[in-house]
Parts: structure tokens; sequence; C-alpha cells
């Protein structure tokens, strides 16, 4: 700001203020319409998907090595256990939203920033 002018009036600044908060458009995160039902609907198709893609490696596997071990059906049984296990823990960290976002870390102890619960320094990989 140079010296030889004044500051504008406060209420000049509150009325352009007004005007230009009403002008603009709402962002997505404050309508509430198809975006919202669009999102619910995705997550519905990832947990649909997580849980039937566990389940299809898991007999998949199973079933392969029942042909290569000659055993039957009972690696498939017990291999549409383990995948339907994991089906269920995928679908559990979709809904709670653990590790969605990139670089996910656990939380660090209070007090202790720069290093991680197993001792490795943060941004490392060490954590999971």
């Amino acid at each position: 700001m140079s010296e030889g002018t004044s500051p504008e009036p406060t209420d000049d600044f509150d009325a352009r203020l007004k005007n230009a908060r009403e002008g603009r458009r709402p962002s997505e995160a404050e309508t509430d319409g198809p975006t919202t039902s669009a999102q619910g609907i995705g997550t519905a198709l990832r947990l649909g998907t997580e849980l039937v893609a566990a389940l299809a490696v898991g007999v998949g596997i199973g079933h392969a090595l029942d042909i290569w071990l000659e055993t039957g059906p009972w690696m498939m049984i017990v291999f549409f256990f383990l995948g339907s296990g994991a089906g269920a823990l995928n679908v559990y960290r979709v809904a709670s939203g653990i590790g969605l976002s990139p670089g996910y870390r656990r939380p660090t102890v209070k007090g202790n920033e720069d290093e991680d619960e197993d001792g490795g320094k943060p941004g490392n990989g060490s954590s999971v």
C-alpha cells in the first residue's frame, strides 16, 4: 500500500463482501442432491465388489489347489471361508473409512509426534 492513499472504509468493504458472497455459486459440499446419492451408490457398489471379489479369489484358489492336489472339495471349502473373512474385513474397512486416504498412518501418541508407534520415522512407510 502506498503512503499517499488512505485505506478504504470498512462499510464499502462489507458491501463488496456481501455482493461477492451473494454472487458466487454454492460448492459441491454445500449442495445436497445427486452428488450425495451418487456417492452412496458408489460406496454400495464398492462394498459389493469387495465382498464378491474376495469370495471369487478364495474359491478360485481353493478349486485350483483341489485340482492340483486331488483333495476333492476340501481346499475349496477352506478357501471359501478364508475368502469370506477377507471380504468381510474389506467391507468393514471401506465402511469405517480405514485406509481410504493416501498416506494413511496410525495416529501417533501425543507428545511423540516425530515417531510412529513402531518407532519408525513418519513418512518412511514403516507403519501400516
